[in-house]
């Protein structure tokens, strides 16, 4: 065989050789890709909870406590993107993952220093470095970076890389991405930057520990004028922007990260771990204003007395703020207990819906008279918080003055089974305790419910009888149907009573109405009111129950209702009558509304006691202010004995036989008289003794 066939047949073996070499190089180089695709998976981010305008409340770290939130180039300033791209990777949207001309700029530094002098990463390659976990400076992390970069590039668009890299880019510590870097370093989202601002961004994840602006402000300054001056050399910013840029003072610490409404968040968070964001009802701006309130009134509150406070729109059931406790970390006052969710007593705050029952199934009227004297309703024998007797006076005014006889006596009569039905026809849950059936008791605060129980029903009496369900999240919020709780006309009775008329009237009863309660042993104070749209429900007490010397909701809880209101903004003025009310009082009513229970059977009796001295509004004269005492007079006629007689709330002669009784005054002053008979009927009187 001739020389020259020899030459052409080894040429032919070298070039199928070659060929060979090359189809295993390209093979393996997909099999590689190929790897790395199927081995793609998209980075963890944090739970995010959010208002009804989208507004950030309260973001979750990632399971190893990393703070990091999805983002995309939508969510951040376009001029912070721009600046990005010229200063990472200005052909990002040209090469396929990775950029020849910068490769080779960096291959010619290594090869002529002898180390890496500059990577000539792309941004997808440092997206792939980050999801790997890849160290710098190493020839063999560059190749892995660059085949996860070309991987990446045939997986996902260009606009899901940029947001993987404005989701990973690290800032320093626990801090990754550009949202949570605006947060902890701005104390706000990276929707409008300024220039400084985006330069620092962007310079930041250059070299993230050497630069972090909490310990090294000079190196971040130093970096983030670097990043200035270019922008301007690129006419990206003019140099009078530049330079106030570079005056910008850089920030020396990080900020906390958002968290509103905690404990609810805490609460849709656990019950729903999976979801990757919670739509809530809440208003931003509201719940920022209520929390600073909550914190600042709770400075006047003894320790370890706290509050809790939820406003809703009742025309939607949509809670627009929730404070679960001044202060999430405050130990002293407990402040990881959610106080709108603990149950509570509520009190008189019940009587209200007690009210408007018996005003619907025809029991009684608002100018119905009833009475406020002790009484026996099978053996349950309860008394006013004051200790005093009212004696006779119309319903209106009993509820006005929360008189707690009245209340049982209507009670007795539409039922404690009825009470409890409505109260979970408005979304309430009440606990009852090992009691199979409720009983009287549960009128004046015998039962368990939280202060977003309370707001519930509350809402229901003040739209009108019907309880639109009480919701926090947005999904659950549409599309939801009121369940009627009063008829239209129950509901306003009671909404003219809280608001303070003194009749019933045709027109607005006014601006608020509101009903407090105190619970047993000052353990609980309470306010709910609302206006034309808002129902505002306040609660003050000591996280553990124990009683607060002094808690009273008229002093302590009123004032604080009326600082929300004022927070929400004008007060809209509560609605007129609907048809069919009754606006009549005395000879006006039916006759069997006119007087109910026991006041009925007195006036049927002609037994009721009147006090015929002192007079009502008598000024008697004892000789009191030479400093001696003296004995005054007490006479009744009418009535059955024997009399019980009371001096400001106090027994001062029990079971006299006799019409007549006396009581040593020592100083001047008003005196509240009452007297009670056998039969448990009334009479007082007010007088000044000097």
């Amino acid at each position: 065989m001739s020389a020259l066939r020899r030459s052409a047949q080894a040429g032919l073996l070298g070039l199928l050789l070659l060929l060979v070499a090359v189809l295993w190089s390209y093979s393996a180089f997909e099999a590689a890709v190929a790897r790395r695709l199927a081995a793609f998976q998209p980075p963890e981010v944090g739970v995010e909870v959010v208002a009804r305008d989208g507004a950030l409340l309260r973001p979750f770290p990632v399971s190893d406590g990393r703070w990091r939130l999805a983002a995309t180039a939508g969510s951040v300033d376009p001029r912070f993107l721009t600046m990005l791209l010229a200063w990472e990777d200005k052909r990002f949207a040209e090469h396929g993952g990775i950029d020849g001309l910068a490769l080779l700029r960096a291959v010619f530094q290594s090869v002529s220093s002898g180390h890496i002098v500059s990577g000539g990463s792309t941004l997808t390659m440092q997206v792939a470095r980050i999801l790997k976990s890849l160290p710098t400076g190493s020839f063999a992390a560059k190749g892995e970076q660059m085949l996860t970069a070309i991987a990446l590039e045939r997986r996902l668009s260009k606009a899901e890389i940029l947001a993987l890299y404005l989701q990973l880019a690290p800032y320093g510590g626990n801090v990754e991405g550009v949202r949570a870097a605006s947060l902890t370093l701005f104390g706000k989202e990276p929707r409008r930057l300024t220039a400084a601002e985006a330069a620092l961004l962007v310079a930041l994840p250059q070299s993230p520990e050497r630069y972090r602006p909490d310990r090294f402000p000079e190196r971040a300054r130093a970096a983030r004028d670097r990043v200035l001056t270019r922008m301007a050399d690129l006419g990206i910013l003019d140099a009078r922007e530049a330079g106030r840029a570079r005056r910008e003072r850089i920030p020396s610490g990080r900020l906390d990260m958002p968290m509103a409404v905690a404990h609810a968040a805490e609460r849709l968070h656990a019950a729903s771990p999976d979801a990757m964001r919670i739509d809530l009802t809440i208003d931003a701006g509201l719940q920022t204003r209520l929390e600073t309130y909550a914190r600042e009134k709770a400075k006047t509150l003894k320790k370890p007395v706290s509050l809790g406070l939820v406003v809703a729109d009742y025309t939607t059931g949509e809670i627009l703020a929730e404070v679960g406790s001044p202060d999430y970390f405050d130990r002293e006052r407990q402040g990881f207990v959610d106080l709108t969710q603990a149950l509570r007593s509520p009190g008189s705050t019940l009587k209200p819906l007690i009210y408007g029952l018996a005003f619907e199934r025809g029991v009684a009227h608002p100018e119905s008279l009833v009475d406020d004297s002790p009484g026996d309703f099978a053996g349950y024998t309860p008394q006013n918080f004051d200790g005093s007797f009212a004696g006779v006076i119309t319903a209106r005014r009993a509820l006005q003055l929360s008189r707690n006889l009245p209340a049982v006596e209507l009670l007795s009569r539409v039922g404690p089974s009825r009470l409890v039905h409505r109260m979970r026809r408005a979304g309430a849950t009440p606990e009852l305790g090992d009691r199979s059936l409720p009983g009287l008791a549960i009128g004046l605060g015998g039962i368990g419910l939280t202060l977003e129980d309370l707001v519930r029903i509350y809402a229901g009496i003040a739209n009108g009888g019907v309880a639109m369900p009480l919701q926090i999240e947005q999904s659950a919020a549409a599309g939801t149907i009121g369940k009627r709780i009063l008829s239209e006309q129950a509901a306003w009775y009671v909404t003219s009573i809280l608001a303070g008329a003194t009749t019933t009237t045709k027109g607005s009863p006014g601006d608020i109405a509101h009903k407090t309660g105190t619970s047993y042993g000052y353990r609980d104070a309470w306010t709910i009111g609302y206006d034309g749209r808002h129902v505002v429900g306040v609660w003050l007490g000591r996280p553990d129950g124990a009683p607060v010397a002094g808690l009273v909701g008229q002093d302590s809880a009123v004032p604080v209702m009326h600082d929300v209101f004022a927070r929400i903004g004008k007060v809209e003025r509560l609605l007129g009558p609907p048809p069919g009310i009754l606006a009549s009082a005395g000879a006006g009513l039916p006759p069997p509304l006119r007087r109910v229970g026991r006041a009925a059977e007195q006036k049927l009796s002609g037994l009721a006691p009147e006090i015929v001295f002192p007079p009502n509004a008598a000024h008697v004269e004892l000789g009191l202010r030479d400093g001696s005492a003296a004995e005054l007079a007490l006479k009744v006629r009418n009535g059955r004995p024997p009399f019980t007689w009371y001096v400001d709330g106090l027994p001062v002669g029990r079971n006299e036989v006799r019409r007549q009784s006396h009581w040593r005054a020592s100083e001047p002053g008003f005196v509240d008289i009452s007297v009670v008979d056998a039969a448990g009927a009334a009479a007082s009187s007010r007088v000044f003794v000097e």
